[in-house]
This record gives structure tokens, sequence and C-alpha cells, in this order.
């Protein structure tokens, strides 16, 4: 008699998973629409239009992208948390909104581990490290000599207070023991503008936006924040190689489901998302873009989540008042 509650809970999850199995066989019935957190144009638009078109093809359904800005993608992240878990709603998720906006604002209506089903991280985007050419600096070994010799005297531009390029560089100051003074402006243009006139006189910042500075000599390139070197850029070293081991930070693209999607369908987008990644037009578009393809599992892709925000944040507990 006591094996009875066993064999009935063994019965609930043995129909739960063929129901599961079931409905993954017919799917998708009708479009899919990946939600991304950012207006058309930007780096996730373009993650998600790419791979929403190797979907259309493999899944023989339409993949729509749909694009809601605000709030540093909290908006469209809490979309699809709430949405129905039948894989028919998918995020375009990020750094800001599985690590960074759940470790900096106070409340949240989403949790990025219990109410996401992680898919695949589609690719990585380390961020290049740039000097203003008046600085006499041409290592990151330099630059930490520099800045302990001259402690708090240096400044460091960044998109805003929270974002990618603050957490990075706020993390190497934390690793590399020194003191700069962070400058936040709104938006990518502000910053750079004022890193060009030596206002600021450092950057973590993307790759594409700041190569054609660097090429014209404008800017100085140091270092690349990725945990391996660029192919676009082979030549510039890793900052964990360059002096301060295990250091990696940047922007990373994935999709998620909302928590409760069947496992079977969610094996399947990874798959289909893995071998995107790998096709030679995706690499090459993606290359030429300072991004990294990955294409990885389910199960790879929830230990990254969980480890980026568990990174991320020890960064901001370490800097709280720089957050506020």
């Amino acid at each position: 008699m006591m094996r009875l509650p066993y064999v009935t809970a063994m019965i609930v999850v043995s129909c739960a998973l063929a129901a599961g199995a079931a409905f993954a066989q017919s799917y998708p019935s009708k479009a899919v629409r990946i939600v991304v957190p950012q207006l058309p144009g930007g780096g996730n638009d373009t993650i998600a239009r790419m791979i929403g078109q190797k979907l259309t093809v493999s899944l023989k359904q339409q993949v729509m992208v749909d694009n809601r800005p605000g709030a540093g993608g909290l908006i469209a992240a809490e979309l699809v948390a709430k949405a129905p878990p039948d894989g028919y709603t998918l995020l375009l998720a990020n750094v800001a909104t599985m690590a960074i906006i759940p470790n900096v604002q106070k409340k949240v209506p989403y949790d990025p581990i219990k109410d996401f089903e992680p898919v695949s991280l589609v690719a990585t985007a380390p961020l290049l490290v740039v000097v203003h050419p008046s600085l006499p600096v041409h290592s990151i070994k330099q630059l930490i000599a520099l800045a302990k010799a001259r402690p708090a005297q240096l400044n460091y531009a960044s998109n805003g207070v929270g974002s990618s390029t603050h957490l990075a560089t706020e993390m190497f100051v934390m690793m590399a023991g020194i003191k700069m003074v962070h400058v936040p402006y709104k938006g990518l243009s502000a910053a750079t503008s004022d890193l060009l006139s030596g206002q600021v006189q450092v950057m973590f910042s993307s790759a594409v936006a700041m190569m054609p500075q660097v090429k014209a000599g404008r800017l100085r390139a140091i270092a690349m924040t990725g945990a391996k070197r660029s192919a676009a850029i082979p030549d510039v070293p890793t900052v964990a190689e360059a002096g301060v081991p295990d250091y990696e930070a940047g922007s990373w693209y994935g999709i998620a489901a909302p928590a409760g999607t069947p496992g079977p369908i969610v094996d399947l987008l990874s798959r289909d998302i893995a071998a995107a990644t790998k096709s030679p037009d995706v690499i090459e578009r993606l290359t030429f873009e300072g991004v990294i393809p990955v294409g990885n599992s389910p199960a790879e892709f929830s230990a990254y989540i969980k480890k980026e925000f568990a990174r991320i944040g020890k960064v901001v507990r370490a800097s709280a008042a720089k957050f506020e």
C-alpha cells in the first residue's frame, strides 16, 4: 500500500511527458515570435533577425521579430516570462535582461533563473578597450601602472550607469586593484564624442563602433574583454592574457522561452539555433560585427546565465553606490 503514492506520481509524470511529446510533434503549427528588447537596427535586433530567418526555414513556419524596447529590456523580458509556455513566444535574452537588471534594480517583475527555459546561447560580443592617443598607454599593464601612479585621476566613459560597458570597466577596476572615475553618458554617441576629444581617456565599448576610430588613429586599442581573441582583430590581446587573469566581460545574446515550455520543443529549437550559428553566412556576418557565434545546449546556456548572474551580482555588490 505504501507504494501507491509513488506509482500514482509516476503515472502522472509519464502522462505529462507523453502530453509534452505529443504537443512537440505538432510544433510549430503557427507563426513564432522572438521578442527583442531593443528598437530595430541594433545588435540585439540584428541577431534576432538572422536567427529568425534560419528558424523560418528549419521550422517551416514564419518566425517574426517583435521589438519591445523600454526600461533597459525589462518590458520585453516580463512579456515573455508571462507568456504561455508553448514555444510560440521567445525572448532574445541578453546580459541586461538576465543579469544586469535583476542585480541592479530593486523590484523586477520576473526571475531570470526561475521564469525562463534557456534554449541556446547564440553569440557573445566582447568589448574593445580603447584609450585616447594622448594617454601614454599601449597595453593593459601600462594602463594599470598609470592608474596606480595616478589614482582616481583617469576618467572612463560608459553608455550609462548599469550598462554592460559600465559593469565591464568596474569589474576590471576591481580585479586590477585600481581607481578610475566613471563618467556615464546617455548612449554611445555622446560617450564616443568626448572620448575622441580627450574629455575622457578610457572606454570599454563595442568593437564595431570603435574600430573605425582605431583604424583612423583617433583612438588606440589595447585589449579585448572576451575569453579569447576576436577573429576580426586577432592582434589585439584579451584583458586576461594581457595582465588580469580570469577577467572576462561583454555582451551576449541568446534565446529563452517561458518556464514550463515542453522539453522536446526547447531541444528542437536549441538544435536548430546551434545549426544556424554554424552556417557560413551567419559566421561571416557575426565575425564582421565583432561577435563570436556559439550555439550551445539548454543545459549549457542555463549554466552560463547562472554564472553571469552571479558574476555581475558580485560586481554590483562590491560597487553598490556606483549603481544607484
